[in-house]
């Protein structure tokens, strides 16, 4: 069986009861980022083998987990944070593992872009996860540009590298619309910025950015 486990995305507390029995359980724990996972294993008494498996090395090491599998193991899938598959690896070593008749199953937890959406105060009942969008500034604008016409709350990830200049796009983009940044969500220190795009903007110019940030921006008004 291959599990994709969800973990916390800040407080380590924010983990079911099931997820810590399969990791306790399970054979192998494949870990985005072993060091990262293995805080989280400490911290609930967990000892067992890790594999790194991230967006550097999923290519060359899919077939090797998969022939685990085939040969009767059972394997949780890890990630830095959240839910396997969402902007993180697992969508190729699900394929693989089907594509071998080796059964899968999700144990469902945290995930930023919904915790974000339901705090954000903006519409939640019907929503676009965009993901991370492209580095550079004109991709990133026609990115952007796929969702101007969209009357659904649209969901971001970005770095704090390309935070500044992914707002001032946005901004070209959308014009002024409502928008929520999230970040260290569920941690001592959570913080939300709401306002519009051009009030975000003017409050990150005097901001220290760090840690990765969930962005949500209001749809196109049906008026």
């Amino acid at each position: 069986m291959l599990y994709l486990v969800s973990t916390p995305i800040g407080n380590l507390g924010d983990i079911t009861y099931r997820a810590v029995e399969i990791l306790k359980n399970v054979d192998l724990i494949i870990s985005e980022d072993t060091r990262k996972t293995s805080i989280l294993l400490k911290y609930y008494g967990i000892s067992k083998p890790q594999l790194a498996y991230n967006n550097f090395n999923e290519h060359s090491m899919t077939a090797k987990i998969v022939e685990r599998l085939v040969n009767g193991d059972n394997i949780a899938l890890v990630t830095n944070a959240g839910t396997p598959g969402i902007s993180d690896p697992g969508y190729l070593l699900v394929h693989a593992a089907l594509n071998s008749e080796i059964s899968v199953t999700a144990i469902p937890g945290a995930n930023a872009a919904v915790t974000a959406l339901i705090i954000s105060d903006l519409p939640a009942h019907s929503f676009t996860f965009r993901g991370f969008p492209p580095h550079k500034s004109g991709p990133r604008k026609r990115f952007l540009s796929l969702d101007v016409e969209s009357p659904h709350t649209q969901i971001y990830y970005e770095s704090p590298y390309r935070l500044q200049v992914f707002l001032k796009d946005a901004l070209a983009i959308f014009g002024n619309r409502k928008i929520v940044i999230a970040n260290d969500l569920t941690k001592k220190f959570e913080t939300l910025y709401r306002g519009s795009l051009e009030e975000v903007i003017e409050k990150f110019n005097s901001e220290i950015i760090r840690g990765e940030y969930t962005i949500v921006i209001e749809g196109k008004s049906e008026d």
